[in-house]
């Protein structure tokens, strides 16, 4: 009785070599086109993001921080951030992380909205898809690195799709969140109007959960962010990828420069788009 019963062992591991097996057999040609598509797309951003001038991106950051923040101050402080990174010498792999970041968010954001807007329009799609999205945020992320691996190798396009897998729940749970949170008394006020399903959605809910959405395009950011250490450990390369190395080589002072330009990075992004969150809110 102190020893579990080998007999009743769930062979879980098994079950899912075989279907990965099944899947790169029967679907690898489209995961290879899927992956190339996505590289295309990664290698145009990082070209866009790099051929900018840097003079033109700290300014750019300043003034919209200005505008955004309402205050030069602020704007002033973003601009210091991002040239204190330049200063570190990690201009480029900031950029290139920032590639990958726009990239995530942008296939997540195109995936997560239609998601959630399926689910405040269907309680059973909400009970069926809210596990799934406890599964994303809470597995950790090395355990789905491994499939993601499997099917596109190493390098840029595991890495967005282990970002998109990460960040994407966010903008899924707040734009269902922010349609279930319209007053039923305007949508039916909409209805009693002649207005169709499609012109409610998008005239009265979409602009009325849009504040909620917008807050979920922040931490949907953040969060792919967040990812930028793990991904550099399946080849993508940035920022990342220099905490990596100083990982490997407990070189403290480069971690910490690194680090440090994540950070900077993180907080130059979350106050930009706080503030776009705020302005949505007060209309």
């Amino acid at each position: 009785m102190y020893k579990f019963p080998k007999e009743l062992n769930i062979p879980l591991g098994d079950w899912v070599d075989t279907a990965m097996t099944w899947v790169m057999d029967n679907w690898g040609d489209f995961f290879d086109a899927l992956g190339d598509t996505l590289l295309q797309l990664l290698i145009w951003l990082e070209k866009f993001f790099i051929m900018i001038p840097w003079p033109v991106t700290v300014i750019g950051v300043g003034l919209l921080g200005w505008r955004l923040l309402g205050s030069w101050k602020r704007g002033l402080v973003l601009s210091a951030m991002l040239m204190v990174i330049g200063c570190f010498g990690y201009w480029k792999l900031t950029m290139m992380t920032l590639a990958l970041v726009t990239g995530a968010v942008v296939i997540s954001l195109a995936t997560g909205i239609p998601i959630g807007i399926w689910m405040a329009k269907s309680d059973r799609a909400e009970t069926a898809i809210k596990p799934i999205l406890d599964a994303m945020q809470t597995m950790p992320s090395f355990v789905y690195l491994i499939p993601v691996m499997m099917l596109f190798g190493l390098g840029k396009v595991p890495a967005i799709f282990a970002t998109i897998i990460y960040s994407m729940p966010p903008i899924i749970r707040l734009t269902n969140v922010g349609i279930r949170e319209v007053p039923k008394e305007v949508v039916e006020a909409a209805r009693a109007f002649g207005a169709t399903p499609m012109q409610t959605l998008f005239k009265v809910q979409l602009p009325l959960a849009c504040p909620t959405i917008v807050v979920g395009v922040n931490q949907t950011t953040m969060m792919a962010l967040a990812m930028v250490v793990v991904a550099s450990m399946i080849g993508a390369k940035g920022l990342g990828m220099e905490v990596l190395i100083a990982i490997n080589r407990i070189d403290i002072g480069k971690g910490f420069e690194a680090g440090l330009s994540i950070v900077f990075l993180a907080i130059i992004i979350d106050r930009l788009t706080h503030a776009v969150a705020v302005r949505n809110t007060k209309r």
